[in-house]
C-alpha cells in the first residue's frame, strides 16, 4: 500500500516509534494488533505473522 510507519500506526492507533519497535522484533506486537493488521491489508493472519506466503484469508 506504500504506507510509512506513521500511517499505519494512526490506523492502529498507536504511535510510529511503537509501531517501529514491534516491526523490528523489540517489542512483540499484541494478537488484537496483528488481525487489525490483516484486516487492514486484508491478508490472512497467517501471512502477517511470516508462516506463510500465501496472502490469501481462510475465515
Amino acid at each position: 500500500m506504500d504506507l510509512n510507519q506513521t500511517q499505519v500506526a494512526k490506523h492502529l492507533n498507536t504511535s510510529q516509534k511503537q509501531y517501529s519497535r514491534w516491526e523490528t522484533g523489540e517489542f512483540t506486537i499484541p494478537l488484537e494488533k496483528i488481525i487489525e493488521l490483516a484486516k487492514f491489508y486484508n491478508v490472512s493472519v497467517d501471512y502477517i505473522v511470516g508462516l506463510t506466503n500465501d496472502k490469501s484469508k481462510n475465515w
